[in-house]
């Protein structure tokens, strides 16, 4: 049975009990008796911490030798090339059926669309004085994109990250990506690289292959930016490399908030937050809802659903240790208690949806409706899927085109403009107690105070 807590539970050394019975599972909450707890990203642990600076250093040192090792150790695949090659890609899609084809090409032309209209111009603009100001997008030279393995392929991970850093210009786009024991990639995720237009592709994972992005190995240029989730070591590695080379985020482990209300399908929300639970044991999968009739209900869909999942002993853990059900007293109450979530995933399934969405402050994406279960954005709507994780909604965005560009500032000052303002800037800059900063000024203005 999924634990329930009401207002008349009472708390007996860190176990609820409710009508003299303990039970285990999937919290449901009172919103009025409880206090969400803001989520953090993993840190790792000490051990963990001390064997990815360990890859990192061993790859710098000796490149291609150490990337090897870690693969035939971690992988079991013994590599002579960590390059995929060109007859790897063919032979994959041709392993690819025609319907599958189909999908992967329809759903890349629906993410190049909504990243097309991200792409932002240079600008410049000229005062009356004289003055340009301006603003000029250059796109990154080169990205490596990071593209999970292990348990499972991900050839959307491929085309969310690929596709915006084509959209965005960016001339070199690196894909690295772990092998299984037979050292080949998965067919869908090299068919997915092709269709994104990757030319470049790397059989290797882990924080040796962060570390090869990075700084380089004889078989791999470096790059100077790493995108794409990752196990805890991957997340640690980019975390490492920080300042050597951009990162998009430090992601964590996969979330979802639902908010209800009566007028949900609870078989629907149910089979929603599983979605997001079968991504492993520390997922997160929370239904914040105005009913209470209701939270029961979903709470018990969500044991009868788990019975029949493939994948259900990662996700059991993920429903009993990591999810809540909240019930709110009020709309207002349960659209606060979402902005305290700040979730990866919301999806918003009440009456009148789209008339909240605007009070919702904290979201990476926003599902509303009933037919926009959480699987349509993951795979195939176009917005994309690379999420803040872990409550960082709260100051981080999607993935976008914006994380393939850089921009500079464009500053031509005019001779009116200067003398106009020049002895400010002095009077700023002594302010501040830079006279450097003030005498390069005065050198050029007429009015200079200093011989």
């Amino acid at each position: 049975m999924l634990f329930q807590r009401n207002l008349t539970s009472k708390q007996e050394d860190g176990i609820f009990i409710t009508n003299g019975k303990e039970d285990s599972g999937m919290n449901i909450r009172m919103l009025s008796d409880y206090k969400i707890p803001r989520p953090s990203l993993d840190q790792g642990t000490e051990e963990q911490r001390k064997s990815v600076q360990s890859i990192i250093e061993d790859v710098r040192q000796n490149g291609d030798d150490a990337v090897k090792r870690y693969t035939a150790a971690f992988d079991r695949a013994e590599l002579d090339s960590l390059a995929v090659s060109d007859g790897e890609v063919d032979e994959a899609l041709q392993e690819i059926d025609e319907e599958t084809l189909a999908v992967l090409q329809e759903a890349a032309s629906n993410i190049t669309a909504f990243h097309d209209r991200q792409i932002q111009q240079s600008w410049m603009t000229a005062q009356e004085n004289g003055t340009i100001l301006g603003q000029k997008v250059t796109p990154l030279d080169a990205v490596g994109i990071y593209v999970p393995g292990g348990t499972a392929a991900y050839p959307s991970s491929v085309l969310m990250n690929a596709i915006p850093a084509q959209v965005a210009g960016v001339k070199r786009v690196v894909m690295v990506t772990p092998p299984g024991p037979n050292g080949k990639v998965p067919a869908g995720v090299l068919a997915a690289a092709r269709l994104a237009g990757v030319r470049e592709i790397y059989k290797i994972g882990g924080a040796q292959a962060v570390a090869a992005l990075a700084y380089g190995t004889e078989s791999i240029e470096s790059v100077d930016k790493i995108t794409g989730p990752g196990n805890i070591f991957v997340a640690l590695a980019k975390r490492e490399v920080f300042g050597v080379v951009d990162i998009d985020m430090i992601a964590g482990p996969s979330d979802i908030t639902v908010l209800a209300d009566e007028s949900a399908n609870a078989k629907e929300v149910a089979a929603d937050l599983l979605s997001q639970a079968e991504h492993g044991e520390l997922s997160q999968a929370d239904l914040v809802t105005t009913s209470r009739l209701f939270a029961e209900t979903v709470s018990k869909e969500v044991e009868v659903q788990l019975e029949t999942l493939p994948r259900k002993e990662m996700a059991s853990v993920a429903i009993q240790e990591h999810s809540a059900i909240y019930v709110a007293g009020s709309l207002s109450e349960a659209i606060d208690a979402v902005n305290q979530i700040a979730p990866e995933h919301l999806e918003i399934q009440v009456q009148q949806g789209m008339e909240i969405v605007g009070r919702i402050r904290h979201a990476g994406a926003i599902f509303v409706g009933r037919y926009s279960s959480e699987p349509i954005g993951d795979y195939f709507a176009g917005p994309n899927h690379t999420l803040p994780t872990s409550g960082t909604a709260r100051f981080s965005s999607p993935l976008s085109v914006d994380d393939f560009v850089k921009k500079s500032s464009i500053i031509a000052y005019s001779e009116a403009a200067f003398q106009e303002n020049a002895a400010k800037v002095a009077h700023f800059a002594r302010l501040e107690g830079l006279e450097g900063h003030a005498r390069a000024v005065e050198a050029r203005f007429t009015h200079k105070k200093y011989d």
